[in-house]
């Protein structure tokens, strides 16, 4: 196993490495895997390469920031007022609604890419932070992932709440979620990491260049000329893009481990 982790980890000791790595060791043939003289020579020159730009780089970081956190949010509160409707009040139709998001699953984004792009620009929300939040918030893995934890959550823990006075919103808040850390634990990586990483969404609804994300700006740079002048800001860039998923992975790591709690009640 820690052959395996190893080997699966050198990817990323590489970008880590080249991202710190001096001009004269970025051009070496046959190149190093570990920096010798590390330097932050290539951030310094991400800078200079979008300097260029008409908004400064630290409008794309906030970007991407602030859409990704903005999805997370209302796709937990979403999916999982939904997944608990669907679990435990089981209305007329659940089952079909439930088929249908099960159905929703064999579609690639990209299918419906040009029906979200009709509604967005029918709404006039093209060029937008609600182009690209909006689209992302009821995601029919999410609402799955939710359902089927909220099923192994025993009636008994819900009618023991109703039983001692509590409202179903605080039932919803004080103990479906708190029961349920590890699946919105696992939603919020997901849905952070799926965004975070998303290109595509901000080249399709932006236009200008103060709404573009921080891979999509890194994307413009790897592809305009001069890309091999260029190598250590990309690799720096690609450092910046790739920093946050692996921290937001170990922030929760510990919740998505852990097993389902039944507070000791059994049916």
């Amino acid at each position: 196993m820690i052959a395996l982790v190893g080997f699966t980890a050198m990817p990323i000791i590489y970008m880590v490495s080249t991202a710190f790595k001096p001009l004269d060791e970025l051009f070496l043939y046959p190149p190093r895997f570990f920096v010798q003289k590390p330097t932050l020579r290539s951030f310094f020159d991400l800078l200079t390469a979008t300097d260029s730009s008409i908004v400064p780089f630290s409008r794309y970081i906030f970007n991407s920031v602030f859409i990704s956190v903005a999805i997370v949010a209302l796709s937990l509160f979403v999916c999982s007022l939904g997944a608990y409707v669907l679990s435990k009040f089981k209305p007329p139709g659940a089952g079909f609604i439930f088929a249908v998001i099960l159905s929703a699953l064999m579609f690639a984004p990209q299918v419906t890419q040009i029906p979200t792009y009709l509604i967005v620009s029918k709404l006039g929300l093209v060029n937008t932070y609600w182009a690209l939040i909006l689209p992302k918030v009821a995601v029919a893995f999410n609402i799955f992932l939710m359902k089927q934890f909220f099923d192994q959550i025993p009636d008994a823990l819900i009618e023991a709440a109703h039983i001692d006075g509590a409202s179903e919103w605080k039932i919803f808040w004080r103990v479906i979620m708190a029961v349920s850390k590890p699946a919105w634990a696992t939603l919020i990586i997901f849905t952070f990491i799926g965004n975070w990483n998303d290109y595509f969404s901000a080249l399709v609804f932006t236009t200008s260049e103060s709404m573009k994300t921080l891979p999509l700006a890194i994307q413009t740079l790897a592809g305009g000329p001069g890309v091999v002048a260029r190598s250590g800001a990309l690799a720096a860039g690609t450092f910046l893009v790739t920093l946050p998923p692996i921290l937001i992975f170990l922030l929760f790591q510990k919740l998505i481990m852990n097993t389902m709690v039944h507070s000791g009640i059994k049916s």
